[in-house]
């Protein structure tokens, strides 16, 4: 038979491991106890996956090349629940914007005038957009902590500028 109708060995093919979500090289990795907790739980989850694919023995190459995905993400997330710094957001100062904090913003200048933001400054593996929790890498984030309560402070949002008013902060 020609080669041409041969199948290439798949178990040779590295799985491709998602990344774990971006941390600018130097940058602790904050992490709120909630955050931490969501991480181990990954962990218990990603074990188990794990031991469900070791006990299934349909097909070696699948099961070699799940595994080798699962002992890839489990690496990775190691390497974060090793370097996590948990930072508890009741000790932060109640009226200064810091890690952990939920920020309400009021814009005062530039777009739309009066439109209120809030969202939650978190670590970058518990960020979550449809939650109001953004990481504290985040440019808005960024731009916000070490302001006080009442105070004015810009934000560049693309090609736009505005001010904004921090007309809450909260720490849950």
């Amino acid at each position: 038979m020609s080669r041409g109708f041969t199948k290439e060995d798949d178990a040779q093919t590295p799985p491709i491991i998602p990344p774990r979500a971006a941390l600018p090289p130097g940058t602790p990795n904050y992490v709120t106890p909630a955050g931490l907790e969501q991480l181990r739980a990954e962990l218990a989850a990603l074990e188990a996956e794990r031991a469900q694919a070791e006990a299934n023995r349909d097909n070696d190459t699948d099961r070699t090349h799940r595994l080798s995905f699962y002992n890839g993400r489990i690496a990775l997330l190691l390497e974060r629940l090793g370097s996590a710094k948990v930072v508890d957001p009741a000790g932060q100062p109640p009226q200064e914007v810091r890690f952990g904090a939920t920020v309400r913003l009021r814009t005062v200048r530039g777009g739309k005038v009066g439109f209120e933001r809030k969202f939650t400054i978190v670590g970058v593996d518990e960020a979550d957009i449809a939650l109001g929790k953004v990481a504290f890498v985040a440019p808005i984030a960024r731009a916000v902590q070490g302001a006080k309560l009442g105070q004015q402070v810009p934000l560049k949002l693309g090609a736009q500028e505005e001010t904004v008013e921090v007309v809450g902060v909260g720490y849950e």
